[in-house]
């Protein structure tokens, strides 16, 4: 009498479905393996070679569940298609890289760290002017990739963070910012190039599950900000899947036996999408050089891209990242070149809880120490990263786009036997580096923190506990840190601009300057802002200036108060004289106050619009502003 193995063989015969495999796959499998169709059942002896048997553990027989067995394969299909190399790739680099954990193995062991070559930039010397205008020259030939695939929960703020006010001066949210920055490099970078060909500078955004729908709905309901549909391009990331031990056995979901756990990959996916997608080859064929990546919440960025991108084409540098003076052990990675004792060498991001041991196994017995400068020698990494198109795309083809990753694990106990909780593997955008040769000619560009990085990431309780000194990345000192600089601009262009005050914010104390904020059509490079003020202009502390216009120039402008001008690019405005009122006054408002708006009670602070003159030119032809 035949058992019930060999009616169920003799089944799986008739069915054409065949193989030693099926012998290996647990009975609930066998059972269902009937209800699959050709391409799930390669996936399902895919499931069983790799050893992932357990997955099926609590399946029911057919005729029960059928349809969330279906759907089971159709997202094990999704996520054998989303990774370089499929689900195989995938649980043979985890058990890899969970290995060498569990061992405590040293990624950096055999190499020999040393500062890379690289540019130190001064705002507003020669030099610096210089790498502006070759930047705003190549600009035409470059192309922007925005990483926002992130929420602002940690921000504690419900929408997603491209959506939320850079500053609330004008009330400006990041993406509109960057748009409008990206557009005033376009124009700018046209009007150079006197060739009548306008060239428009491709934009593209990696969103997730979480970003992608409500970020369409911010574009679409503003008019994508100015540029036109046909420039942007959205890449949604998807998500791995979670690990439940050092075997790389898939976690499933707690309260779904039929769907797999999933978490984000991390940010490095961006290379591998922007690959796929094939997007890297049409910008190659409509002549582009540069692809530049940035981050979604950092509002002076621009201010150092053009000298950047001038520097990337100066020095020929296949990668080049952007950077801010670090101090030594300063929570911040830092941009180093190892060596290793075979020969291999490479620039990379290294954090920099690595890099102080690094170093003391090295031979430098102080470890991360500061120089003769009183910053560490090893610049401090921002995550913008500029690309040269051409070996970008070489090296993405070798890859296939994968971009080397790692594994946490959050152990139990010192027997690193089994997690707290799943894992999943994750890769960083800025260790696309690590698999380049070592005739690669990456670089980076350091500017000065008040020009370039002032990222919003924290929310106001953990912005609060950070040591007074060290940077909150709030959105609080994320605002105050755009009128810094925009009121240090102008006083490099020459206007006497008032030291700030100091007040306290949702526990954090910041510099009050001048709440000085124009459009990046106005102000886009320190060579177009120095032509625009002229004469003796000075701005008290108190004042709120905003410059909403092409063509306006401030010159012998005494501003006590606030003043608002806006205009058409036709209009030529002259802005003179005095102009004192009562202003804006900053009111401080309660993180806990519910009453207020979420983006304006994670800034402690709101304005009380007092007193302003504002002036707006609609028409084309020549105006002055003089009270």
């Amino acid at each position: 009498m035949a058992s019930a193995a060999d009616s169920t063989a003799d089944e799986l015969s008739k069915l054409g479905i065949n193989g030693e495999w099926t012998a290996n796959a647990p009975p609930t499998l066998q059972k269902n393996l009937q209800l699959l169709s050709p391409d799930q059942v390669e996936l399902a002896k895919m499931l069983v070679e790799m050893g992932q048997t357990h997955l099926f553990a609590h399946w029911a027989d057919p005729g029960t569940d059928d349809d969330e067995k279906k759907a089971f394969f159709a997202q094990v299909a999704k996520l054998d298609q989303n990774y370089p190399g499929g689900l195989v790739s995938y649980i043979k680099n985890a058990r890899e890289l969970l290995a060498d954990s569990k061992a405590g193995n040293n990624p950096f062991d055999g190499f020999t760290p040393s500062v890379p070559t690289g540019e130190i930039l001064k705002f507003g010397d020669d030099n610096f002017l210089n790498f502006e205008e070759e930047g705003v020259k190549e600009a035409r030939r470059a192309a922007f990739v925005l990483v926002a695939g992130g929420l602002g929960e940690r921000l504690g703020y419900n929408g997603i963070k491209v959506a939320l006010p850079a500053e609330t001066t004008t009330g400006t949210c990041f993406l509109q910012h960057y748009i409008e920055s990206i557009l005033a490099l376009q124009d700018a970078s046209n009007k150079i190039a006197k060739d009548g060909c306008e060239k428009e500078i491709p934009f593209a955004i990696m969103t997730s599950d979480d970003t992608h729908t409500r970020t369409v709905q911010l574009l679409e309901s503003n008019n994508y900000f100015g540029m036109k549909p046909s420039q942007v391009t959205l890449l949604k990331q998807e998500k791995v899947a979670c690990l439940d031990d050092n075997d790389a056995r898939l976690a499933l979901d707690s309260n779904n036996k039929y769907k797999i756990q999933t978490k984000p990959h991390g940010h490095g996916d961006v290379h591998s999408l922007l690959y796929s997608s094939g997007v890297l080859n049409e910008w190659r064929d409509a002549g582009l050089k540069w692809v530049l990546f940035f981050q979604d919440t950092n509002g002076l960025l621009f201010k150092a891209i053009p000298a950047s991108l001038g520097v990337s084409s100066s020095r020929q540098f296949h990668v080049n990242s952007l950077a801010v003076p670090r101090k030594a052990k300063e929570a911040i990675g830092g941009i180093t070149r190892l060596t290793h004792a075979d020969g291999r060498s490479m620039v990379i991001n290294v954090e920099y809880n690595q890099l102080d041991p690094l170093l003391r196994a090295s031979g430098y017995p102080d470890g991360d120490a500061n120089c003769e400068t009183g910053y560490s020698p090893f610049p401090g990494n921002i995550n913008q990263l500029i690309l040269e198109l051409g070996p970008y795309i070489e090296e993405l083809t070798k890859t296939g786009g994968a971009i080397k990753e790692f594994v946490n694990p959050k152990y139990k106990d010192a027997s690193k036997t089994s997690f707290k909780s799943s894992t999943r593997l994750e890769c960083m955008m800025q260790d696309y580096p690590k698999t380049l040769p070592p005739t690669a000619r990456v670089g980076f560009t350091v500017m000065d923190t008040w020009l370039a990085y002032a990222p919003v990431k924290n929310n106001p309780e953990d912005a609060a506990k950070v040591p007074k000194g060290n940077p909150y990345h709030s959105a609080t000192s994320g605002e105050m840190a755009i009128y810094r600089a925009n009121s240090r601009i102008l006083r490099e262009a020459g206007a006497k601009v008032d030291d700030p005050a100091t007040q306290v914010f949702n526990g954090q104390e910041v510099e009050v300057w001048p709440r000085i904020v124009w459009t990046p059509k106005w102000g886009l490079t320190f060579s177009q802002i120095k032509k625009k003020v002229g004469g003796s202009c000075s701005v008290s502390q108190r004042s709120t200036l905003v410059i909403n216009g092409r063509d306006i120039c401030v010159e012998d402008l005494n501003l006590d108060g606030a003043l608002l001008v806006n205009s058409v690019n036709e209009a030529e405005v002259k802005v003179e004289g005095t102009v004192q009122n009562k202003g804006w006054v900053l009111e401080s408002v309660d993180y806990k106050d519910t009453s207020a708006p979420e983006e304006i009670r994670i800034r402690g602070f709101r304005f009380n619009k007092v007193e302003q003159l504002e002036r707006t030119y609609n028409k084309p032809g020549k105006f002055s502003l003089k009270p």
